[in-house]
């Protein structure tokens, strides 16, 4: 998954952006350095949509030559469950009982800073009728 960044020269510095998440803004004084503190403002951002249970808009296609931020295998996982989840109007306590486990278990799931066995979201999603698949590009 990866969201494609804008960065451009804003007074003295660089000001990066994303489109797909307009709530992920960050700057440096280079444009490698607003490169660089892009992941964490694209990270920073979609916790905001985990926190208010909010669908997470996936990224559309990369233009050619622009820049963009890869989410680590994990976080993906995490964005997929908790997009499905709000889909199917899931709440983590329908969704412990179904994996007969405890909402605790389950916030930690949907947190993006808790790291998790992609094996306990492929069965989360599972939970949910749908299926976790990997492939190389």
């Amino acid at each position: 998954m990866r969201y494609q960044v804008e960065v451009r020269k804003d007074g003295k510095g660089y000001m990066a952006s994303f489109p797909d998440i307009p709530e992920a803004l960050t700057a440096g004084d280079t444009k490698a350095e607003a490169l660089e503190m892009a992941q964490d403002a694209l990270i920073t951002a979609l916790d905001f949509y985990f926190e208010d249970r909010r669908e997470v808009p996936l990224p559309r296609k990369v233009a050619a030559g622009k820049d963009c931020v890869e989410l680590p295998a994990s976080l993906v996982a995490k964005v997929l469950l908790l997009n499905e989840m709000v889909r199917q109007k899931v709440r983590p306590a329908e969704l412990a009982r179904k994996l007969h486990t405890s909402a605790q278990d389950v916030n930690r799931l949907t947190n993006l800073r808790h790291t998790t066995k992609v094996d306990a979201l492929q069965s989360a999603l599972g939970a949910l009728g749908k299926r976790l698949e990997i492939s190389l590009a």
